[in-house]
This record gives structure tokens, C-alpha cells and sequence, in this order.
């Protein structure tokens, strides 16, 4: 019998394919495609931009979604396949369906570092683009802090009398959340929210802070580190937590324009990171009005600026405190901030 030359190429064996089988089978592989893959090719097209693209795409994955969706066939496919390239071992702690705290703090026994969830109350619908949540009406109105609210009370009471809202002036002179020698602002939030049950609260105070914190330890927490800042956040949300009344009231908290002298500006920063900080559970009701960027844009201490158009003084000469104009510039901001969250500024 002759050898077979290994070079010389030998005529396939076995049926021919013809054209038109090869033209089935890419078929068949389309159907199989789209039957599996349609509530994914319809997906991708909800999710793409208005356009031509969009309309084809959506043109071939409605109809393909539609019989995946009846025939059900996707789901498994995924489940089947699911094992060709598995996560890491993702078992242990860590899981998002673990049971974590609900309240504000990490319930008794938690896991060590639990995270404190977030609720809703820790979002304003106008950040989010929707609709701000009004209140129907401001009957009472509670202005309250240290020697910066002391003119700005005045000036509110003024603007608001016409349209019937009692204001309640609560400044405290020499006062602060880091001294409660004078006063415990953390009993005084409590006691007048039962005694006037206020409809909003402006808050303006930290021209006496920087005092050191005593420390569970017995140690002394010196102004202005992370740990110092941590307690005053700690204080300053406990009473967002009194004003806001369970979200029945609104609290407008205004932060400091930087001091002149350098020592304070230190101090202020602090509080001003702080109370930023504390009001993040709470940015559905607590509103941080910046009057830190008002009076002081890009840190600069100003004594002077434009109002209308005219270089106008807004600081006392102590370099801390705003005088009448300065304090007449803050109220526009918060009357601003009171319209769009009340519906009526008065008894209504």
C-alpha cells in the first residue's frame, strides 16, 4: 500500500457545510444571544443617553426583553454561569446584611468599630434637587449663643414683628460649649426648647471658646487638635438634637467669621470644623448658614466690605464681634433661609 505523503494536503472527510448552515448557525447563535442577554441589552439602552444609539439598541432589547422576561431563561444562565469566575471568599464580618446599631450612637454590644448607620435625617431634600420639606408656619422664633447673638436678636425680633413671630432672645454673655462654669448650654438648650418650644432656633456663640476639656480619663483635652474638636462636635450635636425637636423644629447655626487676632483664628477654625461635623446627622433640620465665608472669603480678616455697592464696616473694633450693619447683613441671610423653609412667617 502506498505511504500517505505528510506534505501534500488531504481531501477533508465527512459532509461538506454549506453556506446556508453556517448562515443557521450564526442565527440560531443570535436568537440564543438575544433570548438570554435581552433584559440586559434593554438595560443598557434605558441607561443611555438620548439618541440614535439609544433608539436601536432599545429597538433590538424591548422585544428581546420581553421573551427573556417570559421565558425566564436569564436569571439561570447567571446562576449557572456564576461559578466560572467566583468572588473571593467573601464570608466573615464585614457584611452589609449584618446587624448594625439604629440609633445614633452603636447600640450596647455591638461588633467593635460597628458603624453608625445614616438615616434620612442626615440629608436636605434641596441637596438631593428635590423640594425643601416647609414647615407651615414660624410662630416662635429662639435666638440664642454668646455675645454674637447680642445685637442679631435685636435686629431678627425687629425684622419679624410685623408678620407676628415671637422672638425669644436668649444671648449669654461670656459664655461657651467649652466653659460651663457660667452656663451649661447643654441644659439651657434643653430647658428653653420645654419651656418656649421654638419653631427655629438661630445659634451664634463661640467668641469665649478654646478651654480645655476634662477627659473621662482625668486627662485635659487642649484646644485645638482632633481630640478637642471631637468633644466640642459632640456637645454642639447633642443640642442640634434638643433645637431640632425631633425634626419639628428647624436650627440655623451660623459658623464663625475668622477673628483679627491670629490665636483666635486658630480657636475659630476649630469650631467651625466642629460644628460642621456635628450637624452632618441632622442636615435635614440644621441649617449651617456660612457667615464665615461672608465675612471672611478665603480666610482674610475684613473689617470692611461691599454692601450694595458701598464699602461699609461690619466688625466691631474688637475684631470679633459684628456691629449693627454687620449684624443686618446676617439677618438678610437668615430671613432668606427662613422663607424657604417656613410657609408662613407668623400665625398664618
Amino acid at each position: 500500500m502506498p505511504r500517505k505523503d505528510p506534505f501534500i494536503l488531504q481531501r477533508p472527510t465527512g459532509r461538506p457545510v454549506r453556506a446556508r448552515d453556517a448562515l443557521v448557525c450564526v442565527l440560531v447563535a443570535v436568537v440564543a444571544l438575544l433570548v438570554v442577554k435581552g433584559q440586559s441589552i434593554r438595560g443598557s439602552g434605558e441607561r443611555m443617553e438620548p439618541g440614535v444609539e439609544r433608539t436601536v439598541v432599545l429597538a433590538v432589547g424591548h422585544p428581546a426583553g420581553w421573551v427573556a422576561d417570559r421565558i425566564g431563561i436569564g436569571d439561570d444562565v447567571e446562576r449557572l454561569t456564576a461559578a466560572l469566575s467566583p468572588d473571593d471568599a467573601l464570608g466573615g464580618e464585614g457584611g452589609f446584611n449584618d446587624t448594625v446599631p439604629t440609633t445614633d450612637s452603636p447600640a450596647a454590644g455591638a461588633p467593635k468599630g460597628a458603624v453608625v448607620p445614616v438615616t434620612p435625617d442626615a440629608f436636605d431634600p434641596a441637596a438631593l434637587g428635590g423640594k425643601p420639606a416647609t414647615l407651615p408656619k414660624l410662630g416662635t422664633l429662639l435666638v440664642a449663643g454668646d455675645s454674637l447673638a447680642d445685637g442679631l436678636d435685636v435686629e431678627m425680633a425687629r425684622r419679624l414683628a410685623d408678620s407676628g413671630v415671637r422672638t425669644v432672645r436668649d444671648a449669654n454673655l461670656g459664655t461657651g460649649i467649652s466653659k460651663s462654669d457660667l452656663l451649661d448650654w447643654g441644659r439651657e438648650a434643653v430647658s428653653q426648647v420645654r419651656k418656649e418650644k421654638p419653631d427655629a432656633v438661630v445659634f451664634f456663640l463661640g467668641a469665649n471658646e478654646g478651654f480645655p476639656f476634662d477627659a473621662a480619663d482625668g486627662t485635659s483635652i487642649d484646644c485645638c487638635g482632633p481630640r478637642w474638636a471631637a468633644e466640642y462636635a459632640t456637645r454642639a450635636r447633642q443640642m442640634m438634637q434638643t433645637f431640632r425637636r425631633d425634626g419639628d423644629a428647624r436650627v440655623y447655626w451660623l459658623t464663625l467669621p475668622l477673628p483679627r487676632s491670629e490665636p483666635r483664628q486658630e480657636i475659630a477654625r476649630s469650631v467651625n470644623a466642629a460644628i460642621l461635623a456635628a450637624a452632618q446627622p441632622y442636615r435635614a433640620q440644621v441649617r449651617m448658614l456660612d457667615m464665615t465665608e461672608v465675612f471672611t472669603p478665603g480666610g482674610r480678616y475684613r473689617a470692611a466690605m461691599d454692601v450694595k455697592g458701598r464699602s461699609t464696616i461690619v466688625r466691631k473694633a474688637d475684631g470679633i464681634h459684628l456691629n449693627d450693619a454687620g449684624a443686618t447683613l446676617a439677618a438678610d441671610i437668615i430671613i432668606d433661609r427662613l422663607n424657604a423653609d417656613f410657609a408662613t412667617l407668623g400665625p398664618g
